[in-house]
């Protein structure tokens, strides 16, 4: 522990130092690995892992994804169920990033809103 930040709580210990806390960083990796998936970085395994919305009326970033709906309760923990709901709510500039680099970048920027 630092000195002087015991009196805070954990997130305002995190908002010090400039950091997400861990909630947001598991997302962030989450929706990193998923950027990757749907820009074709991996080509073998992660065909089919997402399918994109097909309306041409979606509010928000024009690449939403299908949120599939389950029966059973161990479905919503899977990958690809976590990660749709916060993807349709990433702003479009986030979205259509042309690289991992600059999608991080802007991803920065819309969870320090989001969550």
């Amino acid at each position: 522990m630092i000195g002087g930040l015991e009196h805070l709580s954990y997130e305002d210990r995190m908002r010090e130092f400039g950091l997400f806390s861990l909630k947001k960083r598991r997302l962030w990796g989450h929706l990193t690995a998923a950027f990757q998936y749907l820009k074709g970085a991996y080509k073998k395994s992660g065909g089919g892992l997402f399918t994109r919305a097909s309306s041409d009326m979606t509010r928000g970033n024009d690449f939403k994804l299908n949120e599939d709906r389950f029966i059973l309760d161990l479905r919503k923990k899977f990958f690809t169920v976590r990660v749709v709901r916060h993807w349709n709510r990433l702003p479009s500039e986030a979205v259509d990033a042309s690289s991992p680099a600059v999608f991080k970048a802007r991803l920065d920027g819309a969870l320090s809103t989001q969550v």
